[in-house]
């Protein structure tokens, strides 16, 4: 196990360290560190410097992320020293008020200790901003896909207003310490009424969004070493919000309503209800958002970066993998150069992971 590590920790270094410009001589030096550190006590631990360019890497690796253009811009928050889960909580809040920056997102990742034989840190959520879902005998009121965290946070005494916007708690565990929650102050949040630049009656539907997307449920693995509290965000892409997380019909299935007041047929599918819906409610948000002056890009945008770090990435001569399923957007894709290309889906390290809910 040490030896695999060490494999890791090898690769990584190598990887890093040339491109920041190291001697071979640091490189060895480094490495004679490492190997020391993993022999007494079966891992090591990252500089600084080590660290906030592995969370760059990991970024440059996802091969379902298209805004990759900009991960040499990552802001990175070494956290490593906190120890209780009040301390953990306070940094995730002041993760939320860095990253929202008044509107202008900024791209952040806060890490925390990384993951040893004696302790472990839990980030319960899935994005630190999330809205609750309330299963009622009427049928579900808010987020869908937060029912099962939902009623985790009612366990540990948490309650909603049962509203469809409720922003749910943050929920950090150490090892199998008795959870801490905590609500995020209003003052934090900003969210962004939806409205239609044409159609008055938009605004009466009270749809909103918050504006940053944390997501804090993935571990971070650099080098051999997983770091499982490590919550990090981008700004939102526009079909993010309007042709997912409110247009799907297992989340806020908002394209009948809107179908309905613009008079449309949705008897048949051949009417195309429900892509002039959803055109519409992606100009909705699309508008609202920069109304507001919060960051968000639209997805021909987007793909005309990802193209551009495509460029970057040969003219670097590193070898350039995606995953073209979750690189083409969900509106329009055809319109997109990512479309009609393939792409290596190899994972390379460092990246981020999956994990299993610590509640499941």
């Amino acid at each position: 196990m040490h030896q695999d590590l060490l494999k890791e920790a090898e690769k990584f270094i190598n990887i890093s360290y040339h491109e920041l410009k190291k001697s071979d001589q640091e490189i060895k030096a480094r490495l004679l560190e490492i190997k020391d550190e993993i022999n007494r006590f079966g891992y090591y631990k990252h500089t600084f410097e080590e660290l906030e360019y592995g969370a760059k890497l990991a970024w440059r690796n996802s091969n379902r992320c298209i805004g990759r253009l900009f991960w040499e811009k990552l802001n990175v928050f070494d956290m490593r020293h906190l120890s209780t889960e009040e301390s953990i909580a306070h940094a995730l809040l002041e993760h939320i008020k860095y990253a929202t920056n008044q509107g202008r997102i900024r791209s952040t990742i806060t890490v925390f200790h990384q993951k040893t034989p004696d302790q472990s840190i839990k980030i319960w959520n899935h994005q630190l901003i999330r809205y609750a879902g309330y299963q009622t005998e009427n049928g579900i009121i808010g987020d869908p896909d937060s029912l099962a965290f939902t009623r985790e946070c009612e366990k540990l005494g948490w309650k909603g207003k049962g509203s469809q916007f409720d922003v749910l708690p943050l929920v950090v565990q150490i090892n199998d310490n008795k959870p801490y929650m905590i609500d995020i102050p209003n003052d934090l949040i900003l969210e962004v009424p939806i409205h239609h630049p044409e159609y008055d009656w938009f605004k009466d539907l009270r749809i909103k969004w918050y504006s940053v997307p944390i997501i804090s449920s993935m571990k971070l693995e650099i080098g051999g070493i997983v770091y499982t509290a490590s919550p990090f965000n981008g700004w939102y892409m526009g079909t993010e919000i309007g042709a997912r997380n409110l247009a799907d019909e297992n989340r806020y299935n908002i394209l009948p309503k809107i179908s309905s007041c613009m008079g449309l047929d949705q008897s048949k599918n051949s009417s195309l209800w429900k892509d002039r819906a959803l055109v519409e409610l992606n100009i909705a948000v699309l508008h609202s958002y920069k109304e507001n002056k919060v960051s968000i890009v639209d997805h021909h945008t987007a793909s005309h970066q990802f193209k551009q770090f495509e460029e970057n990435e040969r003219k670097m001569e590193r070898p350039l993998t995606g995953n073209w399923t979750w690189l083409i957007p969900p509106l329009a894709p055809a319109t997109s150069h990512i479309f009609y290309k393939q792409y290596n889906n190899e994972i390379n390290k460092p990246n981020y992971f999956y994990q299993k809910p610590p509640y499941s």
